[in-house]
């Protein structure tokens, strides 16, 4: 239980059996979760909210979250109205494809194609950047300015009005989407420090308080 005494919000994290997804478990259980593991469609169901982390190519993701049936468990979960996470290669999941894996498609959740970054910077983008904002949000209330987030990705997401801050490499990249119940980061927010783990917070309150 938290210091309130409540029972701590159950998130499920998506587990269709690529890279490292415990280290997004492990941060959510930081901030106040109780963050599973899970590849099971009934615990999802009963989840208050739902995180679906990404590392590696866009196409090989893509095709692991439809061989364990997870792609439909992410669509009912997001068509639910329930808080709803994308991190990385999971942002990238929820377009309709990706330059990176020409022929596979995404979940469609979200319009537009993944691109590769522009040309005459190094592939792929991995340091700490600075995040610029676009227009207010609630995932980044809990940060003051700079807001600086680890990145590490070769891809990035279609720009558009849906787009809450971007980063500057090479030109504006979109680093942070909101769509009512949707998010999704760009960067790695359990690798981002305090400002990673407030985001995440952020996100653990939205979810107990059925949002």
């Amino acid at each position: 239980m938290n210091a309130a005494g409540a029972e701590p919000p159950l998130v499920a994290v998506l587990d269709y059996g690529i890279g490292n997804l415990r280290s997004a478990q492990k941060a959510l259980e930081a901030v106040g979760a109780d963050a599973r593991l899970t590849a099971d469609p009934a615990l999802v169901a009963d989840a208050a909210a739902v995180v679906l982390p990404g590392v590696g190519a866009f196409g090989r993701c893509a095709e692991a979250l439809r061989t364990t049936g997870l792609d439909g468990v992410a669509l009912d979960a997001i068509g639910s109205g329930r808080p709803f996470l994308g991190i990385c290669v999971g942002m990238q999941l929820l377009y309709e494809a990706s330059a990176e894996s020409p022929g596979v498609a995404g979940l469609g959740v979200l319009p537009g194609e993944v691109e590769r970054l522009r040309p005459g910077v190094k592939h792929p983008q991995m340091q700490w950047n600075v995040l610029e904002r676009r227009r207010p949000s609630v995932m980044l209330e809990a940060s003051d300015d700079p807001v600086w987030v680890y990145f590490v990705h070769s891809y990035v997401a279609p720009d558009s009005e849906l787009v809450v801050a971007t980063c500057d490499y090479g030109g504006p990249v979109p680093a942070l989407v909101e769509r009512d119940n949707l998010w999704a980061t760009q960067f790695h927010p359990e690798k981002s420090g305090t400002v990673g783990l407030g985001l995440l917070a952020t996100f653990v309150t939205s979810a107990g308080a059925g949002r």
